[in-house]
């Protein structure tokens, strides 16, 4: 674990430490022409060797360099600079690692094994179902128990809404609310109620508000519910 570590600690202090936005500006206008993609591409690779503390790794950072450089490149070459591409800027540097890792301490063939032993795990497959029942058919159910007071709201606050965001303020809620339960810290879900609570209930002044302030408490209410009783099941078997 000590060379996964190093590696991803020397990424991150080269993708969000070592980079101005000065770097960054300049990357975006010039692209592959830009000496700075250069340069920081040479401290990805040259950080992950100091911090490997093994010299005779050296064609690490060469690696670690070349691949950082073209998946920069990769991204530069994209029209938007957007949450997506930073996710999979992101999830490629990761990938690299995690290759080099496995390369540097034999474990490529303990994947097969491992992969075996997760899906043989009554534990493991019982909590990723869970969130995976959280995060996707919770959301439909909750969506189609509410359907009938969708359209009475909608129009009112639709342009005082941002798009998508009750979907994900819900998931991220279900998700929090069974970690919790599966952490059994069972006190942080009333502060997420209530969190949640002052913040829909702080303004009222406005006309409809009422509607939109009941409609959100009866989704809430049902997506508690339902990671409650699931949280709660997971625990049964677990433990």
């Amino acid at each position: 674990m000590l060379i996964l570590i190093q590696l991803l600690l020397a990424h991150l202090i080269t993708d969000f430490i070592l980079q101005p936005n000065s770097w960054i500006k300049h990357k975006r206008k010039y692209k592959v022409r830009s000496h700075f993609l250069v340069i920081h591409a040479l401290i990805a690779g040259i950080l992950s060797v100091i911090l490997l503390q093994k010299i005779e790794w050296w064609y690490i950072g060469v690696i670690i360099s070349v691949t950082h450089f073209l998946i920069d490149w990769w991204k530069l070459n994209k029209e938007k600079d957007n949450l997506k591409y930073f996710l999979l800027d992101q999830f490629f540097h990761l990938l690299v690692i995690a290759i080099v890792w496995l390369f540097l301490i034999n474990g490529f063939s303990k994947i097969i094994p491992f992969l075996q032993e997760f899906f043989n795990s009554t534990t493991a497959l019982l909590i990723v179902g869970a969130y995976l029942i959280v995060i996707f058919p919770a959301g439909f159910l909750i969506g189609k128990a509410t359907k009938k007071w969708q359209t009475e709201i909608g129009e009112m606050h639709k342009k005082d809404s941002l798009d998508d965001a009750g979907r994900y303020i819900g998931i991220f809620e279900r998700i929090l609310v069974l970690s919790f339960i599966l952490t059994n810290n069972f006190s942080a879900i009333g502060f997420l109620i209530a969190a949640k609570s002052i913040l829909r209930f702080s303004d009222k002044s406005e006309s409809g508000a009422r509607k939109q302030t009941e409609y959100v408490l009866i989704g809430t209410l049902i997506s508690f519910t339902i990671t409650i009783l699931i949280g709660l099941l997971v625990r049964h078997f677990l433990f």
